[in-house]
């Protein structure tokens, strides 16, 4: 956690101090006190404060629910250090969850917010500029596609989420250096939004012309989870290559009403018996592991073997759309997810892990952007902290964040009959450079079992992987 002079450090004196706090309906430190706790401390607070209220609300336990919003309330801020920023988002993802026990109150108090198109093309644009990740991630897609593609004549492109038209004019670019000229080119392009679409339509056609490849972009209007697999019109003779990048995830939305519902982690006050509490983190980074300690000695490794079962095989969804992607008999096709575990069938699990991976994530803004960055701002409140809420709020098929790690993925796509194809070192090379373009030394690449890892500091963050169909 950042110290006021942009340090990070945590020091058993905090902890201390830290376990020291009760969780009573009682307890309730003054406001002078609180406002005097130095950041390591105020921030271990915090943490502990969230924990508990994620527990109360899981249990229902609405009035010490409250009494920890209101606590919280008087430490966070969506303008002050790490942990105050992601705290503000989390305490706003609960409160909402909160609401949702009251669905008249809840939609009255939401009934006139509405999402402009504008305003989320704006926060992409700018997540786009902020991070090296997106980058990276079309880098080593677009070397995948170059190299399955090559000598071939025509080649067909499934853009499962097409927003940003820099990856692909990036690609036609590439074609056109090809010893043996490009070839005929079709992008077909898949979003909810007509004007997106037509957008991408607009930009990628007149790189073409002015490039002189033949080209023909296919748009369809469709969310994913809608999507009618005959609509891509993949011919025969064309060479096919898929691109998903960060869509996947959504599709293991289900109902959660017509699954057992497993009962909360046990959580207790930290009093010295407590099951969960913060025991150590990380000298450099708020990003690193927010380690749990067992108490009463139970494992938890049954409950984890039968919670990673359900995530694998729970989405009958994605089973069939997978298969149906296999169907096309693509050459190659590249897969981009956050690789974080917020698919937990409980809330603490997901607030948990959600606490590890959005840390990192407000940690390399606090690297490189300055905290009064409206830009910062923007993509804080409406990327990230949307994405929070929809972990913690949302329940069934309304929550669509269900980020997985990509062992998850490795299994899942090899179960649809793919078998992964290592992403090479030119690749690998140039996201490598992108990441030292941010002048960040936390910025790193991983191998692994022939993907890539991206990371803040040793946080694992998201995951690229190439793979082909299996006869």
């Amino acid at each position: 956690m950042f110290q006021d002079d942009g340090s990070s450090s945590v020091t058993s004196s905090s902890l201390q101090f830290c376990s020291l706090m009760s969780l009573s309906p009682g307890f309730g430190s003054p406001h002078s006190l609180l406002k005097e706790l130095k950041s390591e401390e105020r921030g271990l607070y915090l943490i502990h404060l969230l924990l508990a209220c994620a527990n109360h609300v899981a249990n229902g336990n609405l009035e010490n629910a409250n009494i920890a919003l209101e606590q919280i309330s008087q430490l966070a801020s969506p303008d002050g250090d790490t942990m105050q920023r992601i705290a503000a988002y989390f305490t706003e993802a609960l409160a909402d969850r909160i609401l949702k026990s009251w669905p008249g109150l809840h939609k009255a108090l939401n009934s006139t917010k509405i999402s402009l198109l504008p305003d989320e093309l704006l926060v992409r644009k700018l997540y786009f500029e902020l991070f090296p990740f997106l980058k990276s991630a079309f880098v080593l897609t677009n070397q995948s596609i170059l190299e399955a593609m090559e000598s071939e004549k025509m080649v067909h492109i499934i853009d499962l989420n097409a927003a940003e038209p820099t990856q692909w004019i990036a690609l036609l670019r590439s074609l056109n250096t090809r010893s043996e000229g490009p070839p005929h080119l079709r992008i077909t392009g898949i979003h909810q939004h007509k004007e997106v679409l037509d957008l991408m339509a607009r930009s990628l056609t007149e790189e073409a012309e002015r490039l002189d490849i033949p080209f023909q972009f296919n748009p369809i209007v469709s969310k994913l989870e809608n999507l009618e697999i005959e609509k891509l019109r993949v011919k025969t003779g064309e060479a096919l290559a898929i691109s998903s990048v960060l869509q996947l995830h959504s599709l293991l939305a289900f109902d959660d009403e017509n699954h057992q519902r497993r009962s909360p982690l046990p959580f207790k006050n930290m009093n010295g018996t407590s099951s969960h509490r913060v025991l150590l983190m990380s000298q450099n980074t708020l990003g690193e592991p927010l380690e749990k300690d067992l108490a009463n000695g139970s494992s938890p490794s049954t409950d984890s073997a039968t919670s990673s079962l359900l995530s694998v095989n729970a989405s009958v969804k994605m089973d069939n759309f997978l298969n149906a992607l296999w169907g096309l008999s693509p050459k190659v096709m590249v897969v981009t997810e956050q690789d974080s575990n917020h698919n937990g069938s409980t809330l603490l699990e997901r607030l948990v892990e959600a606490l590890h991976s959005y840390a990192a994530m407000f940690d390399c803004l606090e690297s490189t952007v300055s905290r009064t960055s409206l830009e910062r701002l923007k993509v804080e409140k409406m990327l990230f902290g949307e994405e929070i809420k929809n972990i913690v709020s949302c329940e069934g098929a309304e929550r669509k964040e269900r980020h997985e790690k990509l062992d998850k993925w490795i299994q899942r796509l090899d179960l649809a009959g793919f078998g992964n194809v290592p992403l090479s070192y030119h690749g690998r090379l140039q996201a490598k450079g992108l990441m030292q373009g941010y002048n960040c030394d936390a910025y790193k690449i991983k191998e692994e079992n022939g993907c890539v890892v991206m990371c803040w500091q040793d946080r694992p963050l998201f995951s690229v992987s190439a793979w082909m169909c299996r006869k």
